[in-house]
This record gives C-alpha cells, structure tokens and sequence, in this order.
C-alpha cells in the first residue's frame, strides 16, 4: 500500500491525493484507472465461470455466483420493491460488486509497493497500482452516473408531473387559506429537497473515496512505524478492520442509492404489477 511522496507532521508519509498518470501521451490512464479494469476483469471472470456450464440443478461454482447475485437481488427488492429492483439490479449489483473488488484488491500486497521512483520512507513515489476508491474521480463517477439515473428512473415511473408533485405539491388534504399557506411552505420544502438532491452526489463521492483513502493513509502510517524491512507487521492487525469497511463501504454507497431512488417512488407497484410477475 506503500506510494508517499511526501511527508507529514512527525516525518510520517502522506498520501498523494491525485493518481499518478502512467503514460504522457495518455493522461487519463493512471494507477487508480488501471486498478478499476483489474476489477470490471475480475467480475467478467465471474460470471463467465457462473455462467459455463449451466445446470437445471445448480452445483460447484455456478451455485456460489446464483447465491451472491440472489442474495443481492433480495437485498435490493426488500428496500426497492420487486418492480423496482427488477428494473435497476443491473445498476446497483454491478456498483456493489465493482466497489467491493477495487476495495479488496487494493488490499493485496504488490498494490502500491511496486513502481519506480524511491522516497525517504522507501515507497515508491510513483505506483504502478492504486486503489481504485482512493481516487476521487472514480467515485464521482459512479455517484454522477446514479444521479441521472435517479432522475430517469423518477421520471419514468411517476411521470413528469408526478415527480414535480412529489418535490413540490402540498401533501393531504387542506380549506381555505390553509390550501395558500401550505403550499407556500410546501413549495419552500421542495426548494430544499432540489438542493438536497444536488448535493446528495457530492456526499456519495467524498464519502467513499474520503473512507478508503482514509484507511490507505492509516495503512501507510503504520506501515513507516516498522521501518523498512518490518513494514508489513504494524499493518496486519489492521487488514481485518480494512475487509470489513471495504464490503461496508460497498454496502452503503449502494444502500444510499437505492434509499434515494425508494423515496422518490414511494407508490407500491407490488400491488400493479402483482399478476405480471
């Protein structure tokens, strides 16, 4: 995990914020890039080892990929409902599985510690790998493209009014001047829902990349405390804590999506589409 290039109070390496680019004609690919195609690799050769050798009764690994995408399904159904969760599970079980890859494999010793350029610390100052949720354009990414997903998703199941009255109408019954008073209020609530809306992609991104770039820097701060040929020791009590926050982290990025989206289509389509499915 080790790639400071600079230090901190008490001589402590600290992280470079920004990933480092590993080609000059092509800026864009960088160590934390490279990482997220060694992830979108390591799902693709999931499902292709679950889907070979397809059988009416499932066994070997084809049963262990059916139960992780099952388990996943249900999770998302029992917030999103099963129309919902129909519709968007390629969105969110794909987000969930990408998050939780690029953050294990962050974790496997060779990320960060292999590239060029040594510093004082005797990390590389230029990492060939980074993690990929340590880079703040990635979560971005992911949080920018929910976000106008969310507004297709909203759109197209309560239609263009539908989704103005969720925001803005007043809600219940009200007579007389109650009816102006309340929709002013109404009105005002709905201006602070839009800002909320607006910021809530912003929060998605800084809160992943500010957890796992957060955990990186304690990695590689107790890392420089064992010096340079005991530097994986002080770290290993910590690689238990950083799995759990890896599958968490994963956990509530999507959770908070498919809460964002849940709230925005609140009416039941159970019931509506109950002899469809």
């Amino acid at each position: 995990m080790g790639f400071a290039v600079a230090a901190g109070e008490g001589g402590m390496p600290v992280l470079p914020p920004a990933p480092v680019s590993l080609s000059e004609k092509l800026q864009f690919i960088t160590n934390s890039y490279v990482m997220v195609w060694i992830a979108v690799g390591v799902i693709v050769l999931f499902c292709r080892a679950g889907a070979g050798k397809l059988t009416m009764v499932p066994k070997g690994f084809q049963n262990f990929a059916e139960w992780v995408i099952e388990s996943l399904f249900n999770f998302f159904a029992g917030i999103l409902g099963d129309h919902l969760a129909k519709r968007t599970f390629w969105f969110f079980g794909a987000t969930f599985l990408l998050i939780i890859i690029s953050n294990y494999l962050g974790l496997i010793p060779g990320v960060g510690t292999m590239g060029w350029g040594m510093d004082s610390h005797g990390h590389f100052a230029q990492p060939l790998l980074r993690g990929g949720n340590a880079d703040v354009n990635m979560t971005a990414a992911m949080a920018f493209t929910f976000a106008l997903l969310w507004f297709y998703w909203a759109i197209t199941e309560n239609g263009l009014k539908g989704f103005l009255a969720h925001i803005f109408a007043p809600k219940g019954k009200f007579g007389g001047l109650m009816v102006v008073v309340m929709a002013f209020i109404f009105f005002v609530v709905g201006v602070l829902e839009v800002i909320s809306i607006a910021i809530r992609p912003i929060a998605l991104s800084f809160r992943l990349y500010g957890n796992i770039y957060g955990g990186e820097q304690t990695l590689e701060t107790l890392m420089a405390l064992g010096g340079k040929w005991l530097a994986f020791l002080p770290a290993l009590p910590m690689y238990p804590i950083k799995l759990l926050v890896g599958g968490v982290q994963a956990l509530v990025f999507t959770l908070l999506c498919a809460v964002f989206l849940k709230l925005i289509c609140e009416h039941d389509h159970d019931e509506e589409h109950g002899e469809e499915h």
